[in-house]
This record gives structure tokens, sequence and C-alpha cells, in this order.
């Protein structure tokens, strides 16, 4: 049924489509009836797919990535989509309307996105003036950003950062701080040894009492990683990393796309199935790299079951998607959690926490 009526919307305005899915998300969140109902025909539970990480228990390990809920709308209605996680964001310390003109973009022949938000959001104190009416059955992690403009730069964007951490970051069951945004005026500075230092040395003072991750690029390079780590193991507030942001490396993957289609938003980042190699691949060296050290969070290019074990075997706990959901429907997380359950038993794990870092260790 959705791909019939994938074709009608693919028809339209892919932003205006998304903020339509956002309102009748948010409607349908409101009713017990509604939940009641799509939960009865997306949501699926086993024994085999529940886990604990880092002290939170997941009744399955696939969650919506951050830039799907900006601003904070879809917890009610997310579990019953049969999420095992969601991650809503990212926020900003100040609100920001996003950047103007095109901003989504979709690749059918890639099954991927262009995205060129620009961290759109309500801004934290509008999150926080809400926060009571907030509820979820599922684990909700925050994405946390910079504010993006211009006035914003040196201990400013520090400040900018700790002030959303300590406002929201106790309200939710973690918090990533995002320093891989490639839509903002200063780009990805966060991932900048010197820069990140200062970041989690800021962090490092606020009082913690729930995990933190760092969403980093996935086209970084080996040594660009490397000194990502050295930072981050001089600190105690990181327990994680998500892997991995969108792409603005369009030389290094192959899109089918036409030159035309491309050039209408020749400035956003790539999501979806372009970048599906790349994540898995960048997972798998940072486990490899850090002995199973911190916890990952794969994500990018996942559709199918397959893609989402790939990215556990390799060393991810947990997966997010979006653009899997866009092209698939609703029902992609059912499908994805009964093919794990079958894969799993086909290698013969009683539990998603036996296949994590595989690769390695068969």
């Amino acid at each position: 049924m959705y791909q019939l009526l994938k074709r009608i919307l693919f028809l339209h305005d892919p932003e205006k489509v998304h903020d339509l899915f956002i309102f009748f998300g948010e409607f349908l969140g409101s009713l017990t009836i509604a939940r009641t109902t799509v939960g009865y025909f997306c949501r699926y539970s086993h024994p085999a797919l529940r886990t604990k990480v880092l002290g939170i228990d997941f009744e399955n390990p696939v969650g919506l990535a951050a830039g799907f809920d900006k601003d904070v709308r879809l917890m009610n209605i997310m579990p019953s989509v049969g999420f095992g996680f969601m991650e809503v964001g990212a926020i900003t310390r100040h609100p920001y309307e996003g950047n103007p003109g095109l901003r989504l973009l979709r690749l059918p022949k890639d099954k991927a996105l262009i995205v060129y938000y620009g961290l759109k959001n309500i801004g934290a104190e509008s999150v926080l003036k809400k926060i009571d009416k907030l509820h979820s059955s599922i684990p909700v992690g925050i994405n946390i950003a910079k504010t993006n403009r211009a006035d914003i730069k040196g201990d400013k964007s520090v400040e900018d950062y700790v002030g959303t951490y300590r406002m929201l970051g106790s309200y939710f069951d973690y918090v990533t701080l995002n320093i891989s945004c490639p839509n903002t005026q200063d780009g990805c500075t966060f991932q900048d040894p010197n820069l990140l230092g200062q970041l989690l040395n800021a962090i490092d003072k606020e009082v913690k009492n729930k995990p933190v991750f760092l969403k980093i690029s996935n086209h970084l390079s080996t040594e660009e990683v490397n000194d990502i780590l050295g930072v981050v193991e001089k600190y105690k507030c990181v327990d994680g990393f998500v892997i991995a942001n969108l792409s603005k490396r369009r030389d290094i993957i192959n899109l089918k796309s036409s030159p035309e289609l491309l050039n209408k938003l020749p400035q956003g980042g790539i999501s979806g199935m372009p970048i599906q190699g790349i994540s898995t691949d960048l997972i798998r060296y940072i486990y490899k790299k850090t002995g199973g050290k911190y916890v990952l969070v794969g994500l990018g290019g996942i559709f199918t079951a397959e893609d989402a074990y790939a990215k556990i075997k390799a060393g991810a706990s947990l997966v997010q998607l979006i653009t899997g959901l866009i092209y698939g429907g609703p029902m992609t997380i059912k499908r994805i959690n009964q093919g794990l359950v079958r894969l799993l038993e086909k290698d013969g794990y009683k539990n998603i926490s036996e296949a994590i870092g595989r690769d390695f260790n068969p």
C-alpha cells in the first residue's frame, strides 16, 4: 500500500511531504486508538532483539536517527511504528529557521536524499517548555548541535553546546553531541582536535547522568579518525560514537542520478544507499582500533535486515535510519527486526548482543 502511496508522494516537494507526515504523526500519537492500531500492524517483538546498552533497555536495536523529528513532536507515535529507540533534534541553544531555499531533494535512482536544512529547529528553550508533556515508551536520545549563526564562534560555540547540554541533557536517555553537520556556516569545525578538546573539556566539567555520544562524519580519513580518538581518550564524558553523518564528498561516492538533478542542490549532504559501505567501514575501523571500548551506533544506507546486520557485525551495538523509512514506508522497521531474528538464528546466536563485532571474532 505504501509503495502505491509513495508514487503519489514522490510527485510533491519532499519537505512539504515531510512536514505533512510530522503533523499527521503528532496527531496519531495523541490518540490511544491510533497508537494501538499502528502498533498492531508495525510493531514486532522477539526476545533475541532485546538488549541493554550503557544501562538502557532496548526492545530492539533499530532506532530513528536525528534529523527526522527535529522539534520533538513524534515521541508518542514512534514506539508504535516499531522503533526500539529514537533520537530527536538536532536541537541548538537558539532557534534557527534553517538554510534558505531548497533544503531537501530525493534521488530515487540512488535510494538517497540530499539534505540541506542547516539545523532548522525550535531551540532549546522551546523544547524545555514542553518537556513535561513529552513521554515515550522507548529510549529517546537528544542530538545537540551548535546554533547555525555566524556570530557564534570560538568560545561562544562551546558555550552554545554546553548551554543546551545543561538545559536538556538530563531529560533524555542519552545525549549525542553533533560535531559533524555538513550544512552549517562553519561546517564540521568541532572535528578539529583543538576545538574538540575545548568542547569535551567543557562537557567534562558538567554534571553527567546520561551517556554521551559524538556524531562524526563518514568521510574522515584514517588520520582524522585517529586524531579524534586521541582527543576523546583524554576525557571521561564520551561513551561512544554515532557513525556517521551526511556526506558532502560526492567525489568519493558513486551516484547514479543525473548531474542536472544533483546540481539542483549542490551544497547539500547525501544520505542513504551511497554512503552505506563508507559508514560500515568506519564502524569496523573504530571498533577494531579501540578494541570495542566505545559503544557504536551505526547509520547510513540501512534499508534491510542485512544492511543493519552488517553494521552490527562490524561493531555497532545499535543502528539508526531515516532514508530507509522514507523509501520503504512504516513497515520497514518490522521487516528489519523480523529479518534480524532470522539472521541471528542462521548464525546460531540467541541474542543480538552476541553478533556485535563478529567480523573480528566469528
